[in-house]
């Protein structure tokens, strides 16, 4: 494939790894095709998205939210470090058209490169013991799911598959990891243990099931699925048993996320035509929206002890930061800058925010603590601006 980061240098709306068209592009033309798949990231509901579309879809579908650069931080289980990955090596001299992963430490010093292999690596996810880090790579010529050590060492392949493999995580006694695969055409789920055995299919929907997480006390899984041709939250047993569409409505409810109970889920629904944050129990309740702005709110993130919602609003003309309760009430703004500021993740103490913002020409990864002090720039991503985040 052609190398990433030339990709992204050849028009303001490409991006990394897989990738092709992003957001406000005027089509498909030019971009990378993988495993006759079409990969490229857009822009819906306040989110950004990569979507994967098929030589005969009409339609295309999620796989997650994603951001360029330095993207997607990643909170370790003790809160001492942040992985990441980034293309932050395109256009220095020793550049090497690849995006990676690093890890930092939460103060920003240490910052490490973890992987350094010609092809690209992305997606990482901490192990429960934060001994673990599982990721995504096309190292061996196909989108796989491969572990490693927390300092780079000990990279083991946990899937071989001509079909697209998606890593979506641990399960939280750290035995199995959880993927979406297309190994049986569309995307669906599937666990396995973390060195690839005793791999076990979760769901067979007729259409394509991604944004997949897994409850925090291990029995369920939540996910979002374009069965029916509109996308619903659905709730599995990690056996694959008792399936429940959660939404059953006739647009857009997408990026489903556990509070810490294993009881509530926020997600993000177009039911009242803007984009909105939405709490429901897993028992068939009613959801109760939790933002109503007419603007576009997004990205929502579980504080650790449940009580609030960190997400991402451009209620005042720019993506920012917002903290509000579970239940809606008290909203405030954390981040107040030019530069759009995206995907909010706390740290396991539940005292600062690790996000995406972006500064200038930069896009890097910032903490700030939830009162809205104690601001601290963690990366100098090196990459020139690109304009064309991913949940």
């Amino acid at each position: 494939m052609m190398g990433v980061a030339r990709r992204a240098a050849i028009s303001l709306c490409v991006i990394f790894f897989l990738v092709g068209v992003a957001a406000g592009c005027g089509g498909d033309n030019g971009a990378p095709r993988l495993f006759n798949r079409l990969i490229f990231l857009t822009r819906q509901s306040g989110d950004y998205d990569i979507r994967l579309r098929t030589n005969n879809d009409r339609q295309p579908v999620e796989l997650g939210r994603v951001l360029p650069w330095d993207s997607q931080p990643v909170w370790s289980p003790d809160g001492s470090r942040i992985a990441f990955y980034s293309d932050r090596k395109f256009n220095l001299p020793d550049r090497d058209d690849n995006v990676d992963i690093y890890v930092l430490a939460a103060d920003g010093t240490g910052l490490t490169q973890l992987t350094e292999d010609p092809a690209s690596d992305a997606f990482p996810y901490w192990s429960p013991n934060g001994q673990r880090l599982a990721f995504y790579s096309e190292r061996d010529g196909q989108g796989d799911v491969y572990t490693m050590n927390a300092d780079g060492s000990g990279v083991a392949r946990v899937t071989d598959d001509p079909a697209l493999d998606i890593p979506y995580g641990w399960s939280p006694d750290g035995q199995r990891l959880l993927i979406s695969s297309a190994r049986s055409g569309n995307l669906d789920l599937y666990t396995m243990k973390a060195d690839g055995g005793d791999v076990k299919r979760v769901t067979k929907l007729e259409g394509n099931d991604v944004s997949a997480q897994w409850s925090p006390d291990g029995t369920q899984i939540a996910f979002e699925s374009s069965e029916g041709r509109n996308v619903e939250v659905y709730v599995v047993d990690a056996d694959g048993s008792n399936l429940i569409d959660l939404t059953l409505r006739p647009l857009r409810d997408a990026h489903p996320v556990w509070a810490p109970d294993s009881v509530r889920l926020a997600f993000v629904s177009d039911r009242t035509a803007d984009s909105e944050i939405y709490v429901m129990d897993t028992n068939y309740s009613l959801p109760t929206q939790v933002t109503a702005v007419q603007r576009e709110d997004a990205w929502p993130a579980w504080s650790p002890d449940g009580a609030q919602l960190a997400f991402v609003s451009d209620r005042d003309n720019n993506r920012e930061i917002y903290l509000a309760n579970a239940d809606g009430t008290g909203q405030i703004r954390l981040t107040n800058d030019p530069g759009p500021d995206l995907s909010p993740e706390w740290s396991p103490d539940g005292a600062r925010l690790a996000f995406v913002g972006y500064r200038g020409s930069r896009r890097d990864i910032f903490v700030i603590n939830v009162d809205g002090s104690g601001l601290v720039r963690l990366t100098k991503d090196e990459s020139p601006s690109a304009l064309r985040m991913d949940q």
